[in-house]
């Protein structure tokens, strides 16, 4: 499980080590992985997604020790405001599409010819704002709507090897990456019931799942508005804060 060492990530760690299972834990800062795994069956990891070295350093390492895993949960993930307009933002344009696409590959790959001997499931986390694209947020939508995109190729490429690729799409969840947006989220979940929710799409290994309920209906609503409409609404919009990923 990738990004354990906060938000999302912890959470769905509490709630798998909570039902005794042996965890495979990866994040950036190892104090918060020491946190996440906490009196359970857990092993550490401390690696960056973008890393594919580091990221296939760990997987083999887990391999070893427990060998190929049921499930494996791509969580990690960069949120931050970016304008094309400012060079110093191509950096971090960078940033969140190695962390949020790429890192979904690096994550995978070393994963899957261990994996098809007894089947598992793949999950990775997308988000609703991959659906359209949100101004002063390009480069979280289009690596969010990328990512979708690579999950279904996923999807259909593992299909007859019995591995299944679940994909979901948050809403908004109270985790620090959102603590800083200046505008009100609505439908926003805490994390252990995120978790909740992201554990029961991939043991029903639904393909596609926008959650909460409420959101899937809205993200339903945002892809078919005509564009005028959806220009009109969302032009002036609240941005999330610029910066860079931490």
């Amino acid at each position: 499980m990738t990004g354990a060492s906060s938000g999302l990530g912890t959470a769905l760690a509490r709630h798998y080590g909570a039902q005794g299972a042996q965890l495979g834990l990866s994040g950036r800062r190892l104090d918060g992985l020491q946190n996440a795994g906490a009196g359970l069956d857990a092993r550490l990891y401390p690696a960056d997604v973008r890393d594919a070295a580091a990221m296939q350093a760990a997987a083999t390492a887990f391999l070893n020790e427990v060998g190929p895993p049921d499930i494996v949960i791509a969580a990690a993930g960069i949120s931050i405001g970016t304008l094309t307009e400012e060079a110093s933002d191509a950096a971090v344009f960078r940033a969140v599409m190695d962390a949020n696409v790429l890192g979904l590959v690096h994550t995978f790959q070393p994963f899957i010819a261990p994996m098809q001997t007894h089947g598992g499931v793949l999950c990775g986390i997308s988000s609703v704002a991959g659906v359209r694209g949100l101004p002063g947020g390009s480069a979280y939508s289009a690596s969010k709507a990328a990512a979708t995109v690579y999950l279904e190729a996923l999807r259909l490429e593992l299909k007859a090897r019995r591995i299944a690729v679940v994909t979901v799409a948050p809403g908004y969840i109270d985790t620090p990456m959102t603590q800083v947006n200046p505008y009100v989220m609505p439908f926003k979940m805490s994390a252990r019931v995120a978790a909740a929710k992201v554990a029961n799409c991939i043991s029903r290994r639904q393909a596609y799942t926008v959650i909460p309920w409420q959101m899937a209906w809205a993200a339903r609503l945002l892809k078919w508005l005509p564009i005028p409409v959806y220009d009109a609404a969302f032009e002036k919009a609240p941005r999330k804060p610029r910066g860079l990923p931490t």
